[in-house]
């Protein structure tokens, strides 16, 4: 008797797969604003270390992404050579940045994010179900790496300034290598969390943590240099050692980092780019599981 991946069987028709993949990363962008509360970063308290952003521009700003995310999805599961379908992805992503300045009316929520979750859904539109998170994310390294024509030599941005100041990968950096900060880091220690019956809200506020406890975040070097990324990384280790967020002492090695970062005015956000991708990722293996679940003839004899 032979056992069959469920998943091989079942055929999504590519505008459907490309909407469903818009749709969950358009919630893992919503899911990332809201989640509170984070250290230095934008969530339904405040707008952290930050000055022009709100819980509520962020959520505009992923809404209005969701067009952008559905043609990246659509592109991976109808182009099949990769420099073509790299190209395309590019020229959308940068379609997109433009409409996100449209929409939040210049204010930078999410670069970082189109890049890191455009290359997760045209990866998932590649495969249509069946693939694991890990393999997801190494798909979108392969396109990470190509060469895209379209793309300015130079983009100015401060991330990318940083990247070159400090000799870190960042986000291209994270792309390239299929993402282990998601897979490797963020992905475990949210499963861990839930394991042990921590509330969700607190399993995902361990999953950052985790990142910022070892991501070289581009934007953390960006706002305040090497001593604030240090801090940072060092902070958030400390939550963990003492427990996590689901304890008095992680909650209060919580506000120590907090208070830190915002007065240094400084704010993880390559991490938080991380976290929404984690949080994609983990959705799109609940919905296939989703389908297994209800889906019959798992067995052939």
């Amino acid at each position: 008797m032979t056992t069959l991946n469920p998943l091989q069987h079942i055929r999504i028709s590519p505008p459907s797969c490309a909407r469903q993949l818009a749709g969950l990363a358009v919630a893992a962008l919503v899911d990332e604003a809201m989640l509170t509360p984070k250290p230095g970063l934008v969530d339904m308290r405040g707008s952290g270390a930050h000055r022009d952003l709100s819980w509520l521009l962020m959520c505009h700003s992923a809404h209005a992404l969701r067009p952008a995310f559905e043609a990246m999805a659509h592109a991976g599961a109808t182009i099949h050579d990769l420099p073509a379908l790299r190209r395309r992805i590019g020229a959308i992503g940068r379609d997109a940045e433009a409409t996100m300045m449209a929409a939040t009316g210049g204010v930078n929520t999410h670069r970082g994010a189109i890049w890191a979750l455009g290359l997760l859904v045209t990866a998932a539109g590649q495969v249509a179900g069946g693939a694991t998170p890990a393999a997801i994310a190494s798909r979108a390294g392969t396109l990470a790496r190509l060469a895209d024509a379209g793309a300015p030599a130079c983009t100015g941005n401060k991330g990318e300034t940083a990247r070159w100041q400090y000799g870190v990968g960042g986000a291209r950096g994270q792309a390239e290598a299929g993402f282990p900060h998601v897979t490797r880091v963020a992905l475990p220690m949210l499963h861990a969390a839930r394991g042990r019956g921590d509330p969700e809200s607190a399993a995902r506020l361990q999953a950052l943590l985790a990142i910022v406890a070892d991501l070289d975040d581009t934007c953390l070097l960006a706002r305040g240099g090497r001593s604030a990324l240090l801090a940072a990384q060092a902070g958030a280790q400390a939550v963990l050692d003492a427990g996590g967020v689901a304890t008095g002492p992680g909650q209060a090695a919580l506000r120590a980092l907090e208070a830190d970062m915002l007065a240094r005015g400084t704010s993880p956000g390559g991490a938080a780019d991380l976290l929404a991708a984690t949080l994609l990722l983990d959705s799109i293996a609940q919905e296939q599981r989703q389908e297994m679940e209800g889906h019959d003839g798992t067995t052939a004899v």
